[in-house]
């Protein structure tokens, strides 16, 4: 997912509104309990944000790379 979201870079901040690997909004990450940027966090910490996130809301967190990926 991250491949396809921010090519990999787990530091990315893409300049509109989404942040890290996984290119997280901040209303997103700070409701699986993410602490300030999620670009900030290691890719295992991103990652765990990630996999509460696709708990809570299931690949349609991710709806582009999610179609993309054939997980939808």
């Amino acid at each position: 997912m991250a491949q396809c979201e921010s090519g990999g870079n787990w530091q990315r901040d893409s300049g509109n509104g989404y942040y890290g690997g996984l290119q997280f909004s901040l209303p997103s990450w700070q409701a699986v309990g993410g602490d300030g940027y999620p670009d900030d966090h290691s890719r295992e910490v991103q990652i765990a944000m990630g996999e509460r996130l696709r708990a809570r809301s299931g690949w349609s967190a991710w709806p582009a790379c999610s179609r993309q990926l054939g997980l939808m």
